[in-house]
């Protein structure tokens, strides 16, 4: 009887609804023909939003470095370094931060208590932050290696950096679009550290999927995705690469 259905299917249904029936009795994944994708609600040639997903809600690459975050807290401790603002050094370290400093490139923020360029800070003094929060930052210095040397130098013996960097990503049309030098791979990533810190002290990961990353690169939001949907990792799809990197204990 199956082959008797399967023989009048062949003969009287297109070839793609042929087959689509095919992998749904044998369970297999069904993979459109050429021609027969729906690219539906994605399918125009802007993105849903260019602002990353904030104005949709929590945006994907977000949902990946507060993971990370996360997992590495108790590193959040002392004298904390952050980027453009404090506010992951108090949720991620609260009561264990006895001292928090914010680096801006230019002066005019507010919350920033140092003025400077990682790729030319001499006024920074050397072995001062046990921690060094730098999220999204990397991708905007043409120099990153001077960038190394300098955060290299200014922890303390024993501190960390906790790094993030854009794998795939767009590229945003405001100001820091004119900055934005690189996108990374796990394998640049670690070359790069590897350059100033013991390759033994070097944790690098890397998050997404090509959905993460469509999603992403649309501009929709990580309440848009399932869980499982965001935490699977493909290193084909490199959406977000992170980095911990402790300084040696000098004797």
């Amino acid at each position: 009887m199956k082959d008797t259905l399967s023989s009048i299917a062949r003969r009287t249904l297109p070839g793609y609804v042929h087959r689509w029936i095919g992998t749904q009795l044998k369970g297999d994944k069904y993979i459109p023909p050429v021609g027969k994708v729906d690219f539906g609600s994605l399918g125009g040639l802007t993105p849903i939003s260019r602002q990353f997903g904030y104005d949709r809600g929590l945006p994907v690459d977000r949902y990946y470095i507060e993971k990370f975050l996360t997992k590495n807290a108790a590193d959040v401790k002392g004298h904390v370094l952050e980027i453009g603002d404090n506010s992951y050094t108090r949720q991620f370290g609260g009561n264990s931060v006895t001292q928090s400093d914010v680096l801006h490139i230019v002066e005019g923020n507010p919350q920033a208590t140092i003025v400077g360029d990682l790729t030319n800070a001499e006024h920074i003094p050397s072995d001062i932050f046990d921690c060094f929060i730098l999220t999204q930052t990397l991708q905007c210095i043409y120099d990153t290696r001077a960038a190394l040397k300098t955060i290299y130098r200014i922890l303390k013996p024993g501190g960390v950096v906790l790094a993030t960097f854009s794998g795939i990503s767009l590229t945003p049309a405001d100001q820091w679009g004119d900055y934005w030098c690189w996108n990374f791979t796990s394998q640049s990533g670690k070359r790069l550290f590897a350059e100033f810190f013991p390759e033994a002290n070097i944790q690098l990961e890397s998050y997404g999927n090509v959905l993460a990353a469509i999603a992403f690169l649309q501009g929709l939001a990580t309440e848009e995705l399932d869980s499982s949907e965001l935490d699977h990792r493909d290193r084909a799809y490199e959406l977000l690469i992170t980095v911990r990197a402790l300084k040696p204990n000098q004797t």
